[in-house]
């Protein structure tokens, strides 16, 4: 039998809770209405996508596909902020790819270019990615997260009161050599272009410490590490930057596989930094997704999948849930994207 034909079913009778909605309201923000991250939103009814909402008690959804293009940011905002102004919240973005024709200039025109898409009605900046990873300068440098050529375009942020929701790292298996010690064997090898070893990329531990000068170098401005910080699996870690910059939050989008194999920590964690912590899913308006999240987040359910699927992606391990207080709960799933994106102070 190939590894790909196991299923196996656990034999440990265990609680199995039904979260249909959450406790509480719910802020969705991180998530993408786009057709590649979204399930393609964009080109549905706006009424199906409601619908889904309601059914799964989210109050407000932030969007971040809303580019850097005039003509993507404007219809996204046409289709979803000027239709349901009071459900959703619209990103903008960054352009990479024009860093060759403003050369060293190009932190001041990017952060002319969100000050208008700001403008136009975005709520927030997104980093995708390919910071870190891929965007070089007009020498083919590859730029570091803590260039100072950038400081114009966070502290435009800070400026304008909006929140920098930054991605720059993937799980840390990515940056592993993919060898029969690599947990997410499985998943790397259906993805090969997700892997990214040093080299010719860069260190992850050198990405994460360049996010972290980020931070530390623009105190009114507020960032919102994607993915439990970009490092989800080194809670001690993100604990450290949560503790040194007032400024960072974190959202736990697409990381129930890291948090919920480490229960004791995270709860350790969301106890903790209950004040810093954003609800995300990251899959679109998926209900069933909708309701993992609120399994693990509200009951004590022990072995369960994270993930919809047959087979758990991201690796061959199940999770617990972390039965958090309503106190936690309730920052979690709304007060503190209220303060942070929605800017209720």
């Amino acid at each position: 039998m190939q590894l790909s034909a196991f299923r196996p079913r656990p034999a440990l009778v265990t609680n199995i809770t039904s979260i249909k909605r959450p406790r509480f309201p719910v802020i969705d923000a991180h998530n993408h209405l786009g057709p590649e991250f979204g399930g393609g939103w964009d080109a549905r009814p706006l009424d199906e996508l409601l619908a889904a909402m309601d059914t799964a008690n989210v109050r407000v959804l932030v969007d971040l596909d809303g580019g850097w293009g005039q003509e993507i940011l404007a219809r996204h905002l046409a289709k979803f902020k000027q239709a349901a102004p009071e459900r959703f919240r619209i990103f903008g973005g960054v352009d990479w790819s024009a860093w060759p024709t403003h050369g060293d200039a190009f932190g001041e025109w990017a952060a002319q270019q969100f000050r208008a898409q700001v403008a136009r009605g975005a709520e927030g900046l997104k980093i995708w990615k390919p910071f870190g990873l891929h965007v070089r300068d007009q020498h083919g440098t590859l730029v570091r997260i803590d260039d100072p050529r950038l400081d114009a375009l966070w502290a435009t942020a800070g400026e304008l009161n909006v929140p920098v929701m930054i991605h720059v790292a993937d799980p840390v298996a990515f940056f592993d050599p993919l060898d029969e010690t690599n947990e997410r064997w499985e998943e790397l090898h259906a993805h090969p272009d997700w892997q990214f070893p040093s080299p010719p990329f860069p260190p992850f531990l050198a990405i994460m410490a360049g996010l972290a000068a980020l931070v530390a170098r623009h105190p009114g401005t507020d960032f919102i590490g994607a993915h439990v910080g970009c490092y989800a699996e080194n809670l001690g870690w993100v604990g450290a930057l949560l503790e040194r910059c007032p400024n960072f939050y974190v959202d736990i989008s697409a990381r129930l596989g890291e948090l919920g194999r480490q229960p004791y920590t995270a709860r350790r964690f969301f106890t903790q930094y209950a004040d810093r912590i954003l609800f995300g899913i990251d899959a679109g308006a998926d209900i069933p997704t909708y309701q993992l999240y609120y399994r693990f987040l509200e009951t004590d359910d022990e072995y369960f999948s994270y993930d919809p699927e047959p087979v758990p992606r991201q690796g061959r391990w199940q999770i617990y849930g972390l039965a958090l207080p309503d106190d936690i709960l309730e920052k979690v799933y709304f007060r503190n994207a209220e303060r942070v994106i929605l800017r209720m102070r």
